[in-house]
């Protein structure tokens, strides 16, 4: 499938270069998760593909034509876009606010027709606000609010769609709602989806492809590709909190060393060098002065430790 967005030789940032050399494409159908740390420039991306912010150097293309060619309302044909801090629009209720999506095909004072009113009542079941599908924004919880943003966008009904943070405010269950979807769109609806997440460990789950920004360089590909050709993505979380505190050996999955590690740090700010554990058949084997004993859960750790 031929690429629809295209970005050739571009530089991203403001005064100074935030990212640099990009060249990279995505086509109608992908879904891509945007990732690296705060300050690297990810927002500045998003809106330079936005055309808001003007390129230090570079093209980028959307279906062959330079966006620099494109009027707002090309643009805005071409992509929707969900921000993670919206302007709340004063007196409108959800269901307003998903109808505005629809009206970058119309004047505004065009009225709805029914096909309209009832795709816009479906995305509203889809994103399980049926009922505060009157509710005023204002009384909204921060999550059913940024569900609201993300109905606008997909009532523009653009080939690209644009979120920035999406999951944000969300609880799990809504977090892995809205991916679903997010998948469903790509898929099914043969749309770009690109969006940047602190959620990524979830995301990624989600996503054909990453683009992570590192060292003013952007990395982008097949997402487990990026994953394992970075050790800091690759790698469990592990953190030390009490400088005193130094752990035992662990032999386990990657998932149940760090919750281990986190266990063992919070409880005990000692030394624990001269302990083994391994995770065997879902208990933990705790090896110490040729004493051999079974935990099969955390608590029991707490009551080994003191006797050891």
């Amino acid at each position: 499938m031929k690429n629809y967005l295209h970005i050739s030789n571009a530089e991203f940032g403001y005064e100074k270069t935030l990212i640099s050399e990009v060249n990279s494409n995505l086509k109608l159908g992908e879904i891509c998760l945007l990732i690296g740390s705060n300050g690297v420039g990810k927002t500045t991306l998003i809106k330079s593909l936005l055309g808001q912010i003007p390129l230090l150097k570079g093209e980028i293309f959307i279906k062959d034509k330079n966006i620099k060619d494109l009027s707002k309302e090309d643009l805005a044909k071409q992509i929707s876009v969900v921000f993670s801090k919206g302007e709340i629009p004063p007196q409108y209720t959800v269901y307003d606010l998903i109808a505005f999506g629809k009206y970058i095909h119309y004047p505004y004072y065009f009225k709805l027709n029914n096909d309209d009113k009832k795709e816009i009542d479906q995305i509203i079941e889809n994103l399980h606000l049926s009922e505060f599908k009157n509710t005023y924004l204002h009384q909204l919880s921060d999550g059913n609010l940024q569900k609201a943003f993300i109905g606008r966008a997909l009532a523009q009904n653009s080939p690209i769609i644009f979120l920035d943070e999406p999951t944000t405010h969300l609880d799990e269950e809504n977090k892995i709602m809205i991916l679903k979807l997010l998948r469903n769109l790509a898929e099914n609806k043969d749309k770009i989806i690109f969006f940047s997440s602190h959620d990524w460990r979830i995301a990624k789950e989600f996503a054909d492809k990453i683009w992570y920004v590192k060292d003013k360089i952007l990395q982008h590909g097949i997402s487990e590709d990026i994953i394992l050709s970075n050790a800091e993505l690759a790698a469990p979380q592990i953190f030390n909190i009490h400088k005193n505190f130094v752990p035992p050996k662990i032999s386990a999955p990657d998932l149940q060393k760090e919750l281990l590690y986190s266990f063992l740090q919070k409880n005990y700010q000692k030394n624990l060098s001269h302990i083994h554990f391994s995770f065997l058949n879902n208990n933990w084997n705790i090896s110490s002065n040729n004493q051999e004993i079974i935990a099969k859960k955390f608590e029991d750790i707490i009551d080994i430790l003191t006797n050891l």
